[in-house]
């Protein structure tokens, strides 16, 4: 993000800049649905970022104000009143979660202005709201001199989620944001919450993230009622953890279960091992088998957690009839599904072709025109100015 991008923001402010942070969105490759599950993920952050310019204000009352660019709304919030959870304010109260989160700290936060914009496509599963979170709190970590640790800041933007927002999200899309490197994956144990990088730094391969520009209205319920699902099946398991159960266990137990149950059980049971297994071929550039295991994710996520929708099924299957020998190693849906984005493995000699053969098909299959794009590993939240 260069300063010249950084002058319509700046325009913006009625104040002298202060400060400008970024913060990426995110895109899983693989481990999905399990991060609430106690799980392993394998994340990256994307070259598409929330920006934030701030300047400090003097004003009389302590007060703060925001300006989306991408949206056209603002709004202004009294730093001496405690803030409380509003259904109906939007995407403010992911800016009141995470100022309450400071407050909470004892952070003396100083008047300022905001000015916001993303390029984070918006209601993509590629996690604009841990984004706008991250990019809130970097903000405040500059503007007030108090710097958290990276696993604290993801916390408390993820606790903000929960508590503001009323979506029971796991650790991943924070700590993404967060602690991301460029040209490397992200493994986190959501259980120790502990993680590690992993390279991506071939150049044979790229990222191909491909949005269905749908997105069904179920998702944020269904995302609650999953986690509820799995909540229920571990208790009647008699186990505190998923990463207690084995294949095993749960093939000699699920007499106790509902159907239900018994496939959200599947899914999180191989979903945490095929994300081990993920990383360990892709330690050795095995970009095939890594592909496949990509396909066994989003067939689990479509048939046992039943999170997929017909248009994302109908992006997974062009990329499989495109193939290895059209240079697609693997497909899957991302994020929280019901519409949103595929994440593909390809051939990056050959992903402009393969960009088109998508994009043509899908409008050609469903009527609607897809928004493809590819990506490096991305670098996590950072100060640009």
């Amino acid at each position: 993000m260069s300063v010249i991008e950084l002058e319509p923001l700046v325009r913006k402010l009625s104040s002298p800049l202060a400060t400008a942070v970024a913060a990426p969105g995110r895109v899983n490759l693989i481990g999905e649905h399990i991060d609430y599950n106690d799980g392993f993920v394998l994340p990256m952050a994307i070259q598409q970022y929330v920006v934030i310019a701030a300047g400090k204000l003097k004003t009389a009352k302590r007060c703060c104000s925001f300006k989306s660019l991408q949206l056209d709304e603002s709004f202004e919030l009294d730093l001496d009143n405690t803030a409380t959870p509003d259904p109906t304010a939007g995407w403010r109260n992911y800016v009141q979660g995470v100022i309450a989160g400071f407050q909470e700290l004892g952070i003396e936060i100083p008047s300022f202005e905001a000015v916001i914009h993303s390029t984070v496509p918006l209601g993509s599963g590629l996690s604009s709201s841990a984004a706008l979170e991250v990019a809130i709190a970097t903000t405040l970590e500059q503007l007030t001199g108090h710097t958290l640790t990276g696993p604290q800041k993801a916390l408390l933007c993820q606790r903000a989620e929960h508590e503001f927002v009323g979506v029971p999200c796991g650790i991943m899309d924070q700590f993404t944001s967060v602690l991301a490197t460029a040209n490397q994956l992200l493994l986190i144990d959501c259980q120790t919450q502990k993680f590690q990088h992993v390279p991506l730094e071939s150049t044979n391969v790229a990222i191909l993230i491909t949005n269905s520009n749908v997105k069904h209205q179920l998702a944020d319920g269904e995302y609650a009622k999953r986690r509820s699902e799995c909540d229920s099946a571990l208790k009647k398991l008699a186990q505190k953890s998923w990463r207690d159960v084995s294949q095993q266990d749960l093939d000699a137990q699920q007499h106790g279960l509902s159907p239900t149950e018994i496939n959200r059980s599947k899914h999180v049971v191989s979903e945490i091992q095929r994300t081990l297994q993920a990383v360990q071929v892709l330690r050795q550039n095995d970009f095939e088998t890594f592909g496949e295991l990509m396909y066994q994710s989003h067939n689990s996520l479509r048939d046992h957690y039943q999170v997929s929708c017909h248009e994302l099924d109908a992006l997974v299957e062009i990329a499989q009839s495109i193939g290895r020998s059209g240079g697609v190693y693997g497909s899957r849906m991302t994020g929280g599904g019901f519409g949103g984005c595929t994440v593909s493995l390809v051939d990056a000699n050959r992903a402009d072709a393969i960009v088109r053969r998508v994009m043509s098909d899908y409008q050609n299959q469903t009527g609607i025109v897809a928004d493809c794009f590819l990506t490096k590993p991305a670098r996590g939240a950072h100060v640009l100015k």
